[in-house]
């Protein structure tokens, strides 16, 4: 009988892991949610997870990893596969390829989680048939997946659009920002810890009215205006804890204050269409890890998983 091709797939984040085994076909036949504590503890969980999981359904072709970063995702870089500087206490400079591989022999490929999720919204989701897009998320941190030509962009290292800096929105002048490097950079201002620290409560007790939304829709928007003059995406897609229903009109309607009328193609975008909230599910991170380990092995993104989900 032949081995089924069995993909692994990690969606790492600031308070919980994901991980699961799928078929070639994308389809998941085993999973866990793992919470995230320390390092050892959270990783060691990972490892055992799928050191059962091969006893119990057969050896993984390759295993891909999306996590939280800033990472190194540079091969020839001294620590590639490593967490760098990130606010996540306890985790900068910790190696996630080099733990995991202590005990795992599988080959292994990491990327950022939001790339994880944009490939996932590409397969089918509100990226699919898209060339180029971006895909935000807002929430414990701010992060942007940039997709060109149908693939992640990378360059020199991933992109950190989470940490530009942007103009004080009308009345937030004086708040200090709670990014450790940045003070007030864009997730220091309009993250889910931003908005508890500045308004003493979590995000999530807010009324729809409440003016922290207004607020927060203005510096996403600045983030939307800044991605739209340099790259031109056919969409940006926006998710996240802190993008409640009533945000999407309030980033549209700032978004379209802030581009100021210039340029025609960009007075005609369809703001319902243009600024889009995620469908392809809470699973779309993990089906990421499960296409970037697919394309590990073969070469290219599967052809086949629009219907998975």
């Amino acid at each position: 009988m032949t081995q089924p091709i069995l993909l692994g797939g990690v969606e790492a984040g600031g308070t919980k892991f994901i991980c699961g085994v799928a078929d070639v076909g994308g389809r998941i036949i085993d999973q866990i949610r793992i919470p995230n504590t320390t390092p050892d503890e959270t990783l060691d969980a990972v490892a055992a997870f799928f050191v059962k999981a091969q006893a119990r359904h057969g050896k993984l072709a390759a295993l891909a990893i999306g996590s939280f970063g800033p990472l190194s995702l540079r091969s020839d870089a001294a620590d590639y596969g490593a967490i760098t500087t990130t606010p996540k206490p306890g985790w900068s400079n910790i190696n996630l390829l080099a733990h995991l591989r202590r005990t795992l022999d599988v080959p292994m490929t990491l990327d950022t989680d939001v790339n994880g999720s944009a490939i996932g919204e590409h397969l089918f989701g509100s990226g699919k048939g898209l060339d180029s897009f971006c895909y935000v998320t807002v929430g414990t941190g701010v992060g942007v997946g940039v997709m060109i030509d149908g693939a992640p962009h990378g360059g020199a290292n991933h992109p950190e659009a989470g940490h530009i800096r942007l103009p004080r929105a009308k009345g937030d002048e004086t708040f200090a920002g709670v990014c450790p490097f940045h003070g007030d950079c864009l997730e220091g201002l309009t993250s889910g810890p931003a908005l508890h620290v500045r308004w003493g409560a979590p995000a999530e007790t807010f009324a729809t009215d409440h003016p922290a939304w207004a607020m927060a829709a203005e510096y996403i928007a600045g983030l939307c205006t800044n991605l739209t003059y340099m790259l031109r995406p056919e969409r940006i897609i926006i998710g996240g804890g802190v993008m409640q229903p009533q945000m999407y009109d309030l980033v549209r309607q700032a978004l379209t204050r802030q581009l100021g009328g210039y340029d025609a193609s960009l007075r005609d975008l369809d703001m319902e269409a243009y600024v889009a909230a995620p469908t392809a599910g809470a699973s779309a991170g993990l089906i990421g890890a499960f296409a970037i380990a697919y394309r590990s092995i073969t070469g290219q993104w599967p052809p086949d998983w629009a219907t998975q989900g």
